[in-house]
């Protein structure tokens, strides 16, 4: 994977969680994971294709779902319901679409499929051969981590 690939999710990932949060989020230490291992218990999954193909995975646990949900729509959510669930396939559009604007503008043209949810427990993602770079964001609300996995 290419940094020019990687960098506008990174940038678009704390300009948008910052701007939305109103705190200072703090990023962890990179890594790869192979692609099967679990997801911590939601998972905003975005294909990618054009340039390259692949996925964008915005993964976080359900406690850190609703905590996010719950200040961006300033009320208290018991369960992962429709309102949460659009809040954070809202909140992976508004990082994916600022990402789009970056890449566009170093001339790479990529597409990308709406958000698709998948939550609950035990979730895994299998894909041939692909490894995912982690980058782990603290929101001050709970780690999410952007998992990329593109191949050109």
């Amino acid at each position: 994977m290419r940094i020019e690939y990687i960098n506008p999710f990174v940038e678009a990932s704390f300009d948008i969680l910052n701007e939305i949060l109103g705190t200072s989020v703090k990023r962890g230490q990179l890594y790869l994971k192979k692609l099967g291992e679990s997801m911590k218990g939601v998972a905003v999954v975005i294909g990618v294709t054009g340039q390259v193909t692949g996925r964008i995975v915005f993964d976080m646990s359900e406690a850190t779902s609703l905590k996010l949900a719950e200040k961006l729509n300033g009320e208290k959510f018991d369960d992962f319901n429709d309102m949460a669930r659009s809040t954070i396939a809202e909140i992976a559009n508004m990082i994916t679409g600022r990402a789009v604007t970056k890449l566009d503008k170093e001339g790479l043209a990529f597409d990308f499929t709406p958000p698709t949810i998948i939550s609950g427990t035990n979730l895994n993602i299998y894909e041939s051969e692909m490894e995912a770079l982690i980058i782990p964001l603290d929101t001050g609300m709970g780690i999410v981590e952007i998992n990329i996995a593109f191949k050109e």
